[in-house]
Order: structure tokens, then sequence, then C-alpha cells
């Protein structure tokens, strides 16, 4: 009996800390896990899935960079206080109606993002368990989440590229100007053009490297007037006096870059009298008017960093550099040509050079 009593003493003890550990799993919130989430998962992500993460769990109130008004919390803010064993279906569903009256697309894509965090817990022994089980899959939850609409159809059609590009040239900022054009005549996510540097543009082999959301980077052709663009535009230092690696730069910007061309692009559509059309619009633009130039789908799709959606797409076609630029020489001459722009494309930008 006396050598049994430190036993269960011991195992008093250790049960009573099991206890307190485990009341205190009790109380963790969403927003006690959601930066180890994020941590944890951040070096699969692309950084518009890791800006999505942050900025929809901000709780707002910060200052904006070209506005006195202050931030607006994010879509999950509300959620981030809640316990996680207190994320229930009826808590999510009624959640989701709330969001969804205002902003439904953030609201979808909210639940995307909570959903996938909700099935990283069930395999993480910390948190193994205090979420109610697949509560993400209740009906009500379900029913809850917005539908996804189509998506919008504004495109630039032939008739309107002399007025976009006689008012697009027109804008007193070139970096904004260039930007644009590139949009248009490459295809690339807005992101993806406004994050290209210096160190990616090779005017010697006329190659563009784009930090592509799908596949990581990809490689594109620098058509002959995008390239006279990219040569005109300023080579800014910062005020340390090092050279900044942004193409398109920024002086007012917080991270050196271009930020928000979508007033410039508006007062040119205003401007020229055309209806408008979204940035992500003059990527449905170039993909709409490479058509008229019989351009095969697969090129136009590589061009822009389309998912390969067919077997032979994926396995089959490994197509060079010189066959992309080939193709895509020519949807630039066509577009300039319905656009009334006079440019020699002969005349090869001559002495330029990357800043490192």
């Amino acid at each position: 009996m006396f050598e049994l009593a430190p036993q269960m003493k011991a195992a008093q003890r250790a049960e009573a800390e099991a206890a307190r550990k485990e009341a205190k799993r009790q109380t963790i919130t969403l927003g006690d896990v959601w930066p180890v989430y994020i941590a944890a998962r951040k070096h699969r992500w692309g950084e518009h899935t890791l800006h999505a993460h942050i900025k929809f769990a901000a709780t707002g109130g910060a200052k904006r960079k070209r506005s006195a008004k202050l931030t607006t919390p994010g879509p999950l803010a509300p959620l981030m206080p809640v316990r996680l064993n207190d994320l229930t279906a009826e808590r999510l569903a009624a959640w989701l109606k709330r969001e969804s009256a205002t902003r439904p697309t953030s609201a979808a894509l909210s639940f995307r993002l909570l959903r996938a965090f909700m099935r990283w817990t069930e395999s993480e022994p910390d948190y193994q368990g205090l979420i109610p089980h697949d509560v993400y899959r209740a009906q009500k939850v379900r029913e809850a989440v917005p539908k996804a609409r189509a998506k919008a159809n504004d495109c630039l059609q032939r008739e309107h590229l002399p007025m976009w590009f006689a008012q697009v040239r027109k804008l007193q900022n070139p970096v904004i100007a260039a930007y644009l054009q590139a949009l248009l005549l490459t295809g690339a996510r807005r992101e993806e053009m406004a994050g290209l540097k210096w160190e990616d543009v090779d005017f010697q082999w006329r190659a563009l490297t784009i930090r592509d959301k799908v596949e990581g980077r990809r490689t594109i052709p620098l058509t002959p007037y995008l390239a006279s663009l990219l040569a005109a535009l300023p080579r800014r230092v910062d005020k340390d006096g090092k050279p900044v690696a942004w193409v398109f730069s920024s002086p007012t910007a917080a991270d050196g870059k271009i930020a928000e061309p979508r007033l410039a692009h508006n007062y040119a559509l205003d401007a020229a009298g055309l209806p408008h059309v979204t940035l992500h619009g003059l990527r449905r633009s170039f993909g709409t008017l490479a058509e008229w130039v019989e351009v095969p789908s697969g090129i136009t799709a590589q061009i822009m960093g389309h998912k390969p959606s067919a077997l032979a797409e994926k396995h089959y076609r490994q197509r060079p550099l010189d066959l992309l630029r080939m193709w895509h020489d020519k949807i630039e001459a066509w577009i300039l040509e319905q656009a009334g722009v006079a440019f020699d494309a002969t005349k090869q930008v001559q002495g330029l050079r990357v800043v490192k």
C-alpha cells in the first residue's frame, strides 16, 4: 500500500494536468489558430492566396494608402473571436447570410478558405475534434453559400481599339499607360504584370518571365511594340539610391510598384466613350482578339497562363518560345493595325540593359 500511494498521486496529477490542458484547448478561438494555419500552409500558396487569407481575416480600422477612410473588417473577421467548438452549422449559416447580403463573392471565397482550414484542423493533434464534425457539409450551410455567378463578359471589340489606344496613350502617367497596354497585348493577369521586375525582362532574346499563379512562373514572348514601351519607362531609384526592381514602379506606393491603375483606365474609357471594361476584361480581350488572327487555342492559352485542359496539352505539347513569338507578334501587329497605331516592328530596341 505504501508503494502504491505515490503512483496514485502521480496518476491523479497527470489526470488533472490533462483535464486542465483539455479545458484550455476548449477555449481556443479561430483567431488563435488562423495565424498558425497560415504559417503552416503558406509555403504551398501563391501570393494572391496568402493575401486573401490575411485580408479576409483582418479586423479593419487601419489607415488606407490613398484615402482618409479606414479599412473595413474582412468577411471572416466576425468569426475570429469564436471558439472552434462553437463553429456550429447554425452559426456558419447565419454568418454566410449576413455576409452574402453585402458581398456575396467575398463571402463564398471566405467560406472556401474556412472550409480548407477546418479540414486542416482534422489532421492536427492540437486542434483535432474541436470543430463539430463535418460542419461545413451541413445542408443549411451549403444552402447559405452564395451561388457562383457567371463571370463578367466585359471585353474590347475590334472597333473599340482605335479609341482605346488613343486615350490610353494620352494618359499623363507613362507607367500606367504602358501597364494597361501590356495587359491587353499579353493577356496577363493584373497582379502578374504589376509584379514584373526588370530582371524578368530580356530585351536581347525578347522574353518576359512572369510569376504565374498556376505554374509558378512562365516565359512568354516580348513583342516589339511592348518592348518599346518598356524600354521607355523610367528606371527609378529608391531613397537610398538603390535601383527599384519593379518595371511598373510607383514612387508613391508603399511597396514601390503600381497599385491602383483602375481610375486612370476608367478615365480613358470615359474619354473614349467606351463601355466599362475591367482590368481583367483586358485579359479577356486578348484571348478574344487573338481569334481574328486564327491563332491555335493552345498557343493563346500558353501565353495567357491558362492551365492545360486537354491530355495532349498536358503531356504532348512543349512549344518553344520561338513558336510562341511567331504567333504573338502576329497578334500584336494585328491589334496595332486595327487600332491605327503606327509602329515599325523591324526596328530593334538597342542599347538596353536590365537594372539588377
